[in-house]
């Protein structure tokens, strides 16, 4: 297991159960304590967590929060470069791209260099500056600033996507349940996405099937108005049939 994906189970686990100790996480995680003792220490040294005698508490202000960036792009993250790579074979020279602000957008930017002459549209910072970095023609949508995803949010955003004509759009959502609803936790970038949705010609799903069957408390679209969806494994059959062709 990964060590984000280690970390987001044991913000799970504490959501659920906010006493849980070290002993119960390394049974439910199925490592060490010494383990989890040191993913503790670097909760805690993050300010996600209070590490207590036996066990840790969620800090106020993360109990309903997603992740961190930090945390989250290392999560299946030899996934994501894959999915990254698979995504790169939509793109043609002279292209406009839009990209999230999620890290499965992130993995997206090594495989752009190649290409000529194309306009990336980012609602994420830090995938911005590796943008900027590979030297790609680059446009932030700029407003407020989400500081655990580093994502661009808010009306000043959402008024910028609007009057771009994209050709793709790649963007990744929390959770995908299983009547076919992209679910999210944060509503601001749910919304920024669906400004993009308006914004793009054609609209690809970066998913990895460890969001299969999730739902989060916040429906962001349905699969019948997406192109493709990317992902590390097949949809199931029943999902597969209500994406647009």
């Amino acid at each position: 297991m990964m060590i984000g994906e280690r970390h987001e189970k044991i913000l799970e686990a504490l959501r659920r159960e906010p006493n849980i100790t070290v002993a119960k996480l390394s049974t439910l995680l199925n490592v060490s304590e010494p383990t989890i003792r040191r993913d503790l220490t670097e909760l805690h040294n993050k300010g996600i967590i209070t590490k207590i005698y036996g066990g840790a508490i969620i800090n106020e202000g993360y109990a309903d929060r997603e992740i961190p960036f930090f945390f989250r792009e290392n999560e299946q993250s030899s996934v994501k470069t894959l999915m990254g790579k698979k995504a790169s074979t939509f793109i043609e020279d002279g292209m406009v791209i839009m990209l999230d602000g999620s890290t499965s957008a992130y993995h997206i930017v090594p495989y752009l260099k190649k290409f000529k002459d194309i306009i990336v549209i980012t609602s994420g910072a830090k995938t911005a500056l590796a943008l900027a970095e590979s030297n790609i023609k680059t446009f932030c949508t700029g407003g407020q600033m989400l500081i655990h995803s580093f994502s661009y949010v808010g009306e000043h955003a959402e008024r910028f996507v609007s009057r771009i004509n994209a050709d793709l759009l790649f963007f990744s959502c929390r959770g995908l349940s299983n009547d076919g609803q992209l679910t999210e936790v944060a509503i601001e970038e749910a919304d920024i996405r669906r400004a993009m949705f308006k914004s793009s010609k054609k609209r690809i799903l970066l998913c990895d099937s460890s969001k299969f069957g999730k739902r989060f408390f916040y429906n962001m679209g349905d699969l019948a108005e997406i192109d493709e969806v990317i992902s590390d494994k097949p949809l199931p059959e029943e999902l597969m049939k209500r994406i647009t062709k």
